[in-house]
């Protein structure tokens, strides 16, 4: 992430001459923004890679880092989220490093800086919200049965696959799933 305070150029605080030519996913973001705060956008496993999930609204109605998560089950994700998202809307402050116990039942979730050079990897749909980066956002990492992290040696190698490790660039994230669009 970057230490320049976020500037909002999303959709809903610039009109950039193409709001009558939104999709329904884009309607459905919107209204979700305007009624909710923020929007989750679930992307289900499939035959490439495990499933993800992200936040989008965040950072326009709060100016809290949107969020993504990575690997589990998308409605668990969705919870994750907005169990997060609602901290943010009470005014919590949701940074690098930060470990919450209430996010995942019985174990604690890490908050990682997400690096910018995944944005259009992983969130074409926030691009599309906020027209361009940076996008602040913090991957929300989960440990497996033992509470070891993904990128701990002792976590089980599943696990290690199945989340990436955002914070670092694309270009030293270790070769897999989460590399092999790149």
């Amino acid at each position: 992430m970057t230490d320049d305070p976020f500037q909002c150029r999303c959709i809903l605080c610039h009109d950039y001459g193409d709001r009558d030519e939104a999709d329904h996913a884009d309607l459905t973001i919107i209204g979700n923004v305007q009624q909710h705060g923020w929007h989750v956008v679930m992307v289900p496993e499939d035959e490439i890679g495990p499933g993800f999930a992200y936040t989008i609204g965040l950072a326009h109605t709060h100016g809290a880092p949107e969020l993504t998560v990575f690997g589990l089950d998308i409605h668990a994700m969705h919870g994750m989220l907005n169990r997060l998202g609602a901290k943010a809307a009470a005014g919590a402050v949701l940074a690098d490093g930060q470990r919450h116990p209430d996010v995942v039942e019985g174990h604690q979730a890490v908050l990682r800086s997400v690096d910018l050079r995944w944005c259009r990897t992983f969130f074409g749909r926030a691009i599309g919200f906020y027209r361009r980066p940076p996008i602040p956002m913090l991957q929300v990492a989960w440990p497996d049965v033992d509470d070891c992290f993904h990128w701990e040696e002792q976590a089980h190698e599943s696990h290690r696959e199945s989340q990436p490790q955002l914070w670092l660039p694309p270009s030293e994230h270790p070769a897999g799933v989460w590399t092999a669009e790149l």
